[in-house]
């Protein structure tokens, strides 16, 4: 037999320190395909719910309460993920949220397809720094070109407003409801927009959701000129429950006997004193009344109190004698919103209690709805820029999901005024992106080239997850659509209602231009963060 050759010792200790110049290679290369297959899990998961025809998620939590919903931020909200990476995804979606308020799925299911395209490029090779720096250019290309096709839109053009909330409605569990919806939305963003002229942004705060079950979401209301509190009026004193040409005060402090500091109490040996205490309580409740009464004030509101009661018998039994009506559990945050819609100040003091700080309205009144009482305030004499949108539904889940969608309605109008310009829907963006960017790509040659042609094809995941949540052939689909693109179609989408690819302008289907932009760049931002990382470093 042939002996094995031997290897000399300085040969072999040359070998090994060849070997350990890339030891710290493989380390890096594992925590790397860990944060992918991490990141994409999570993104796999929503995709399914992405689009008109998206599944809905059944979310459950520990102490028993379940969320129905295909909104892509409540279901990443909600989600429990122990790694890392996977929480950078969450992130994400709660920034496009914040950001556009619409298209929180389709953000994370970008990011998801731009991992893949990141994994098999890595699988090939390249430097992460060499992708990132190329996807960050093809990413601001990326804007450029929607800018490019997207159609400029007036805020007096209520038609494509509506048209826009509708695209967003309709991908939601109460799509069947989106003519009632959408009108509701755009009218209530435009009437809180200071100037439609040179806003360039709304604030939603001053939009106010009241939710109530009973009754179908076609009974749904919107209240511009006055406002409605989810709450009842008190009449345990025989006071009014219903007020024709009201005088509305809103008073933050008690109508209440002063009380001692936690820690200390009275105590009274004598009846003598009781009585004076008791005829001392009445005289201080009494003064303030008449003030009350002197300023010509009718309703009057008061705020939620922690460390004394806000109101009590006396005050009430007052009150009702003086056919003053009494609303309280005013909530902190409320205050500003009801000054606004109502046109009163809020009085911190009884001695500021004069005429000039009421509002007036033409009625207040209490009104029975089918699960409690709401108070209705009409007809505001000098209303601010609020509104309020009483939402009804048949039960809890549909209550909530109705809610979120309104919200989401809401950000896509507010979107429209951040930035003027409409774009196609039904992946028509994204399709019209994959052609132009692959187009650009074979001009540029080399690395960034191929960069730049992998991003373009992960763009691909939109159409193709549309079709396929719909339930139609994705490859047939998406390869009719490329052929459209590629012959100057920029507007061609898919049709889910019908199963073909059609104008998506003509079909009505449009959306905000900054839904899509911010999507793409704000996955873009997360991918390059997720390839910069090359270790897990865990700390105490």
């Amino acid at each position: 037999r042939e002996r094995a050759p031997l290897l000399w010792l300085g040969e072999t200790m040359s070998a090994i320190a060849d070997n350990s110049k890339f030891a710290g290679n493989e380390q890096q290369k594992d925590v790397r395909i860990s944060n992918i297959v991490a990141a994409k899990a999570v993104a796999n998961c929503v995709r399914t719910s992405l689009g008109p025809k998206g599944m809905d998620k059944m979310i459950t939590a520990a102490n028993g309460e379940v969320t129905i919903t295909n909104d892509g931020a409540t279901i990443m909200g909600k989600m429990e993920v122990q790694h890392p990476a996977a929480k950078m995804l969450m992130d994400l979606s709660a920034a496009q949220d914040v950001e556009a308020g619409d298209g929180t799925t389709s953000v994370v299911v970008i990011c998801g397809a731009l991992l893949s395209a990141a994994e098999e490029l890595l699988s090939r090779g390249l430097h992460p720094s060499v992708i990132s720096k190329a996807w960050q250019q093809a990413a601001v290309e990326a804007g450029k070109i929607l800018q490019k096709i997207s159609i400029p839109i007036d805020l007096s053009d209520r038609k494509n407003l509506i048209k826009t909330a509708s695209t967003s409605l309709n991908s939601k569990v109460i799509g069947g409801y989106s003519d009632v919806l959408a009108p509701l939305a755009v009218d209530s963003v435009l009437g809180v927009c200071d100037d439609l002229k040179v806003s360039s942004t709304v604030d939603l705060n001053d939009i106010k959701i009241v939710k109530k079950m009973g009754g179908t979401l076609e009974d749904t209301e919107l209240i511009l000129d006055g406002l409605v509190l989810d709450q009842g009026c008190i009449k345990a004193a025989g006071g009014p429950t219903k007020m024709e040409d009201c005088k509305i005060g809103l008073i933050q402090f008690c109508l209440s006997a002063p009380k001692t500091d936690m820690e200390n109490s009275v105590i009274v040996a004598d009846s003598a004193q009781i009585d004076r205490i008791f005829r001392e309580e009445r005289r201080y409740i009494l003064k303030m009344i008449k003030k009350i009464v002197k300023s010509g004030c009718n309703v009057l509101m008061v705020q939620k109190s922690i460390l004394r009661d806000a109101t009590n018998q006396l005050s009430q039994h007052y009150l009702a004698k003086k056919k003053i009506m009494l609303i309280t559990d005013i909530e902190r945050k409320d205050i500003e919103f009801i000054a606004k819609s109502t046109g009163c100040k809020p009085i911190a003091h009884i001695d500021n209690f004069t005429p000039d700080m009421l509002g007036y309205a033409q009625s207040v009144s209490e009104e029975n709805t089918g699960s409690g009482k709401v108070i209705r305030v009409s007809k505001v004499k000098n209303p601010g820029k609020a509104a309020t949108i009483l939402l009804q539904a048949s039960n809890r889940l549909i209550l909530d999901e109705a809610e979120r969608s309104i919200h989401d309605a809401l950000c896509v109008v507010r979107c429209l005024v951040k930035m003027r310009s409409l774009t196609a829907g039904g992946a028509a963006n994204e399709a019209e992106l994959t052609y132009q960017l692959g187009k650009m790509a074979k001009t540029m040659g080399g690395v960034v080239g191929y960069c730049t042609k992998a991003f373009a094809e992960a763009l691909e995941v939109i159409p193709y997850t549309l079709a396929e949540n719909a339930g139609l052939n994705p490859i047939k689909i998406v390869t009719e659509l490329r052929k459209k693109h590629a012959n100057g179609a920029t507007t061609a989408g898919i049709n889910i209602k019908k199963g073909c690819i059609s104008d998506m302008v003509e079909e009505n289907v449009l959306q905000p231009l900054l839904v899509s932009a911010s999507a793409i760049k704000l996955a873009t931002e997360t991918v390059q963060g997720i390839l910069k990382i090359d270790d897990i470093v865990p700390t105490r």
